[in-house]
């Protein structure tokens, strides 16, 4: 039997005490946001919307960025988080690749969501901010920006995108638990709620409707921020303490990984498993990079790389980034915090400079990877991370023909506890596989890009 632990651990003084801005070292730079205009806009554009000390993080290009000591005092409630070597899995598939799961579930919202929520509401509560609106898909957004808002002394309202509203009860009561608002978007709250309840008054709502709905409202007090659980480059950059703890735990075993795989919806938890690899990477270390997506919402596979707004009311500068189109509206799949019109501008930009790798998969067959977790792993994942662990069982299998040792590391970003319902209706055969028709596709790009910038070239 091997001697190596099944949960690799770090001591709390062994803490990442700074963030990795992958900006510093990108072969080309991100093309910046821009206005209707085409022309790049400053950073006092965003001021309405965010505190300045965050927008100062969002187009930083310093390597490495200071964590305040308050921020890691929170987080040492669930930080660091185990590696666990998954060697039921790896029997089951009778593969010769060594399996290795981060698991970002052990925080008190379930999920790696926490990483940037507690230091969001931190520098908010820093500038004087009393009050963050924000939106949720899944719920895991919206219920670890209710926590962290509670643990750090602000007020917090989330508009949940409605299909998920409907889905996933117990994340609206975890949410006013820790003291939130919680409401179905869209709302009659907003002039844009308004309006697309009246053209279509039962639509499944989308995380770009949210975010329209929760801007607005940010907007029109001075007290009032907005805070984004994905996509945005601050974003990124403090989910990388996932991935700087996992460069350690490897060196504690005296491993490296062959292959990093996150599931991919914004970016965030992808991210912040993969941008400290991306940077050995970058320097000449030999290191597979995949970013998982549902074949229903194609962002990274499918979707060109464009100037595109992050929400339907384009209050938001464009951004750029692979976009199914600002007006795209996802089918009810049950991993709704993968239901993103778009993708992360600096996770878009290393796919440009050819760093990652992007995959589609379907959705039964996330949930039978799921299942297979869980019947030898026991923990229930979220259906977010069921994309992951279908694309590991891949690369395992792949490893299996090939008779290789391969190192896999995947992110598991988060449990599926409040997700049972979309365990059931696999379960009673209800779930089908959908992936998105040609023709949605180039509907919504048409109806959302027309007259808008381009990105010019890497």
């Amino acid at each position: 039997m091997s001697t190596e632990p099944t949960k690799i651990l770090l001591g709390e003084d062994e803490m990442p005490r700074q963030w990795y801005n992958i900006q510093a070292d990108l072969a080309s730079p991100m093309p910046p946001p821009v206005g209707l205009d085409g022309k790049p806009i400053g950073p006092d554009a965003l001021a309405k919307v965010f505190p300045m000390n965050l927008i100062e993080q969002e187009v930083s290009t310093e390597r490495w960025i200071d964590i305040p000591e308050e921020i890691l005092g929170i987080l040492k409630l669930w930080r660091p988080s185990p590696l666990y070597r998954a060697r039921r899995l790896e029997a089951a598939l009778g593969t010769p690749a060594k399996i290795y799961y981060k698991n970002e579930g052990v925080s008190p919202a379930g999920s790696h969501k926490p990483n940037t929520a507690i230091a969001q509401a931190w520098y908010n509560r820093e500038f004087g901010i009393k009050y963050l609106t924000t939106e949720t898909g899944a719920g895991q957004w919206g219920s670890a920006l209710a926590m962290s808002c509670k643990l750090i002394g602000i007020e917090c309202k989330v508009f949940m995108v409605r299909i998920s509203f409907d889905q996933k009860p117990f994340r609206k009561i975890m949410m006013k638990t820790w003291g939130a608002e919680c409401i179905p978007s869209p709302s009659p709250l907003t002039a844009i709620g308004r309006k697309i309840l009246e053209e279509d008054p039962d639509t499944p709502g989308s995380l770009g409707i949210a975010i329209s709905e929760a801007i607005e409202q940010a907007v029109e007090r001075d007290d009032t921020r907005y805070a984004l659980g994905s996509v945005l480059n601050h974003v990124m950059l403090h989910q990388t303490i996932i991935g700087l703890e996992a460069r350690k735990q490897f060196e504690k075993i005296g491993r490296y990984p062959d292959i990093v795989i996150g599931c991919a919806g914004g970016g965030s938890n992808f991210a912040g498993i993969s941008f400290p690899f991306l940077y050995d990477k970058i320097h000449g270390k030999e290191v597979k990079v995949i970013a998982t997506e549902p074949e229903a919402c194609p962002t990274l596979t499918r979707a060109p790389y464009t100037y595109d707004s992050g929400d339907v009311a384009m209050m938001t500068p464009l951004l750029p980034m692979h976009s199914l189109g600002h007006t795209f509206i996802p089918p009810a799949i049950h991993a709704g915090g993968l239901r993103y019109h778009g993708m992360a501008p600096l996770v878009s930009h290393t796919k440009q400079l050819g760093l990652i790798e992007a995959t589609a998969l379907p959705q039964t067959e996330c949930y039978e990877a799921a299942l297979l977790f869980a019947h030898t792993e026991g923990f229930i994942p979220a259906p977010e991370t069921s994309h992951a662990i279908a694309q590991t069982i891949r690369e395992a299998k792949q490893a299996k023909e090939e008779s290789k040792e391969k190192v896999i590391l995947m992110n598991w970003s988060g449990h599926g506890l409040m997700d049972l319902q979309g365990y059931d209706a696999y379960m009673s055969g209800k779930i089908s596989d959908y992936a998105l028709p040609e023709e949605m596709l180039q509907q919504s790009l048409a109806a959302s890009l027309e007259g808008l910038p381009k990105v010019p070239d890497c």
